[in-house]
């Protein structure tokens, strides 16, 4: 066992079993919130890793054997997780654990088959949840491709709003706007919830100064984006064909949805056999059995033509070299997928188009889950995103009590800094709210800002 037994902290009990990437980023989020977990892995270097970078404790074996989890603490465990590679390994684990102990079990499944099931296991093995961290990475990818010029596209209130990430162009109608005159210029219906300039993450005021070249997160409802998108000069049709490198889950995933979208999809994929299984899941796509890092291939298959390119090799090396040359080469939209954050601070300097991260996917999802079980009943949370590099948050509370933030109007009440009310929903309708505003009971809230770890609607007040 690594790690000190005696630091014992007030946050949940959790284990997780698999110490890969999504393990690791379960670990560095659920840490820093102050959560007691043990690390279960076959790997003693893994362990051993992940023990030195994080306060958390590591048990080398099978997190299936009931012995293994009755080491880790099963009996008292609040919240167990597991995110091997196997997913017959992770619903045993599960199994075991709903058996032997109280906790609520969580588990990742990436086969199309299972995935597919997903409603049947949960309810067979009393799953609360199960995570696929290759169909939700594209789900992200998808949603950004239906806005080419956005960086990154998120839902929320179950679709009916979405916060986009643009860049603003050189001579653009922002470039030199304060916020508070959006409204009387453009449009009333955006709210403009968060700026990143020169590194610098900003929750601004309405007499923020917008400038060329500033990344800017705007939440809208999607018929106002596309119309305020129109409005400042950048176009909102969607891509009509895309190229994807690699032919793994993480393809099959992002094809079968653009295809549903009516896009024509080709995928370059160098394995004959997996050639031959995604030509008969997705008949309707081009298949092309050839190495996609050769440049000759990717000038065949169309590349300097192609409105969007996704490589998913699985090599994140791979991925970012195949972007910077789609990025030379062609107009397409490109959008980079990276499994490593120690490449992080790297990827922000390089212009690899949109950047996706399949763990902090799933990762935000599990903390919002477990901030939602830590909260004080007054509310909910029902969708958390971590934006600008997890410098900010995007949360969404589902109002259920009445508390110190219902009733009031919105002028009266005094809040933490740097933070924004994007949005209020209200049986369906959508208020962007002003100081006469109030909070209701039934209301879902969605709150932007650069302080960490709010579980509850009252944690806005200062």
């Amino acid at each position: 066992m690594f790690g000190n037994k005696n630091n014992k902290k007030s946050g949940m009990n959790i284990i997780i079993v698999g110490c890969g990437k999504v393990g690791s980023a379960l670990v560095e989020r659920l840490a820093g919130e102050g959560h007691n977990i043990t690390l279960i892995d076959k790997d003693a270097a893994k362990i051993q890793a992940v023990t030195n970078m994080y306060d958390v404790m590591g048990l080398v074996g099978n997190g299936g054997s009931y012995g293994v989890q009755v080491e880790a603490g099963i009996d008292t465990a609040d919240l167990f997780i597991a995110v091997t590679d196997s997913d017959e390994l992770n619903l045993l684990c599960c199994t075991v654990a709903k058996r032997e102990g109280k906790c609520v079990t969580i588990a990742r499944v990436h086969t199309p088959e299972y995935s597919k099931e997903a409603g049947f296991l949960k309810e067979k093995l009393g799953l609360e949840m199960i995570i696929n961290p290759e169909y939700e990475a594209a789900k992200v990818m998808s949603r950004t491709l239906s806005l080419p010029m956005a960086e990154e596209v998120s839902s929320f209130a179950h679709g009916q709003v979405e916060m986009i990430k643009i860049r603003i162009p050189e001579g653009n109608t922002l470039d030199g706007m304060k916020i508070k005159d959006l409204g009387r210029d453009v449009t009333t219906n955006v709210v403009i919830c968060a700026v990143e300039r020169e590194g610098e993450v900003f929750i601004p005021s309405g007499m923020f100064i917008l400038r060329a070249g500033d990344l800017i997160s705007f939440v809208a409802t999607r018929k106002d984006a596309r119309g305020f998108l129109k409005k400042i000069g950048l176009k909102t049709g969607q891509i009509r064909d895309a190229l994807i490198v690699g032919g793994g889950k993480d393809a099959y995933y992002l094809a079968e949805q653009l295809i549903r979208a009516g896009i024509e999809v080709s995928i370059i994929e160098r394995n004959a056999d997996k050639c031959e299984a995604l030509s008969i899941m997705l008949p309707k796509a081009v298949i092309i059995n050839d190495d996609g890092t050769n440049e000759e291939v990717l000038k065949e298959a169309g590349l300097h033509n192609i409105q969007a390119f996704i490589p998913l090799t699985g090599i994140d090396e791979e991925n970012i070299i195949l972007s910077l040359y789609a990025k030379r080469m062609s107009e397409a939209k490109v959008i980079t997928r990276v499994s490593r954050n120690n490449f992080k601070s790297i990827v922000n300097t390089m212009d690899l188009g949109s950047v996706i991260f399949p763990k902090y996917v799933i990762s935000d999802a599990i903390v919002a889950y477990v901030r939602a079980r830590m909260n004080s009943m007054d509310c909910n949370i029902e969708t958390l995103y971590h934006i600008f590099g997890s410098r900010a948050e995007a949360i969404e509370f589902m109002v259920e009590n009445e508390s110190a933030v219902t009733g009031k109007k919105l002028s009266d009440m005094k809040f933490k800094n740097n933070l924004r009310i994007a949005y209020i929903r209200r049986k369906n309708n959508i208020i962007f709210p002003g100081g006469d505003d109030e909070i209701h009971v039934g209301d879902s809230v969605m709150v932007v800002t650069t302080n960490t770890g709010f579980q509850d609607i009252q944690d806005i007040l200062a």
